[in-house]
């Protein structure tokens, strides 16, 4: 699962040119006069339980103000790398309205269904096929068939748990509010506390039962549901070759431990996206050059 992490954000990297930046909250942070000229702006003109005023995530503040709202109240449209869904996390640190049950469940079925994922399920299931995951679904076009449908299942169920099923049950909000201030290391510890650390529906901070239940759920559910149970398969070299089964309690524990480390990775590329996202921006337009009025190059 780690060597399907590391391709699928390098490939995005690769893609969109971000992979030689270097990120650094001082380098991207506006100054400390800007921003609070900024900030008192952003007060005077939106109220602060108005969601229309969150900032999606890597947009600049105009950006938001004309057409960054998700297509769910109080959530962004905002992709990492231009391309994963990233419609969770929010470029403000207010507090926001909750969200309804129906929201959480849309806004989390809306990045699940997301037509990028349904390539990246296919790429991520060649792996599983060229690193022999789970032997005991074999080899040819009907074990990849397989592994594209257990790879899409376990990313299913994983996001509905985290992101849906248990923030509704208990009443907490599935978004990720980025710092975007501090230091890097400092910011880096806010993200990753973020595994563990959460808001309830109220605002308050409580424990993050969402993503440490979550996570464990989808790991039991895919473990003892659809992935592969013993059986005997036959290679080159063995053509009765027994391959023990998936479904086991240490295989639960892997998958979810496994699951919770992704999860921590991603939430800290999304703390600092914003700020990969301002740098692409600043490249192409110097890249481009100053344009004189009426003058189309």
């Amino acid at each position: 699962m780690v060597i399907k992490f590391i391709v699928k954000l390098t490939a995005c990297l690769v893609l969109t040119g971000a992979l030689p930046l270097t990120c650094t909250a001082q380098n991207a942070l506006p100054t400390s006069s800007d921003s609070s000229a900024q900030t008192e702006s952003q007060d005077e003109s939106k109220p602060a339980s108005d969601p229309v005023a969150v900032q999606p995530a890597g947009k600049d503040k105009a950006d938001a103000q004309t057409g960054g709202q998700g297509k769910v109240v109080g959530t962004s449209n905002d992709r990492l790398f231009y391309t994963l869904p990233n419609f969770l996390t929010l470029e403000t640190k207010k507090k926001l309205p909750p969200m309804s049950v129906g929201d959480k469940f849309k806004v989390v079925a809306l990045g699940t269904f997301d037509y990028v994922e349904y390539p990246w399920w296919g790429v991520l299931a060649a792996i599983s096929q060229a690193t022999n995951g789970s032997p005991a679904l074999g080899q040819g076009w009907e074990a990849y068939a397989k592994r594209y449908g257990t790879t899409a299942g376990d990313s299913m169920v994983e996001n509905f748990m985290v992101g849906a099923v248990f923030p509704s049950i208990l009443r907490q909000d599935p978004r990720y509010y980025q710092s975007e201030q501090g230091s890097f290391f400092r910011r880096t510890g806010y993200a990753v506390s973020r595994i563990v650390v959460t808001r309830a529906d109220s605002g308050r901070r409580q424990f993050n039962y969402s993503e440490i239940l979550g996570a464990a759920t989808a790991a039991a559910i895919s473990t003892y549901t659809y992935h592969p149970s013993s059986a005997y398969i036959s290679t080159p070299s063995n053509p009765h070759m027994f391959v023990a089964s998936d479904r086991n309690f240490s295989n639960v524990v892997s998958t979810w431990r496994t699951q919770v480390g992704l999860d921590t990775i991603t939430i800290v590329v999304k703390e600092f996206w914003p700020d990969i996202h301002r740098k692409i921006s600043k490249k192409h337009k110097a890249d481009i050059g100053p344009q004189t009025p009426g003058v189309t190059p």
